[in-house]
C-alpha cells in the first residue's frame, strides 16, 4: 500500500480557467510524493485517491512550475457541491498514492 499525506488548503480558482477550482498540495508534502517512484504519467501528473469530507474520488496531481515540490489538485465541481464548498475555504485533504 501506498503512503497517505495529510494537509490543509485553500480553495482557489485556476489563473487561466477561473471555472476550475484546486487546491495547492504544499511543498513539504510535494517533496515526499516526489520521493516515491510511480508510473509516469503526462505533464508529471500523479495519480492520486483523494477524501475531503466524506467525499473519496481518484484524480491525478499535478506539478506546480511556480512552487518548487508543490503540486495543485483539482476539486471538481460535484465534490464541492457534496462538501458545501466555496471559493476561499480551506479544506482538509487526504492524498494517497495510486
Amino acid at each position: 500500500m501506498k503512503p497517505e499525506f495529510e494537509f490543509t488548503s485553500e480553495i482557489t480558482p485556476w489563473s487561466s480557467k477561473p471555472s476550475v477550482y484546486f487546491v495547492q498540495v504544499p511543498p513539504d508534502v510535494g517533496a515526499d510524493v516526489k520521493e516515491i517512484p510511480s508510473p509516469p504519467r503526462g505533464f508529471g501528473a500523479v495519480a492520486v485517491e483523494v477524501t475531503i469530507g466524506a467525499t473519496t474520488w481518484s484524480t491525478s496531481i499535478f506539478p506546480n512550475s511556480s512552487v518548487e515540490d508543490s503540486f495543485f489538485l483539482p476539486v471538481k465541481a460535484a465534490v464541492r457541491r457534496a462538501e458545501g464548498l466555496e471559493l476561499g475555504d480551506t479544506v482538509q485533504v487526504s492524498i494517497q498514492l495510486i
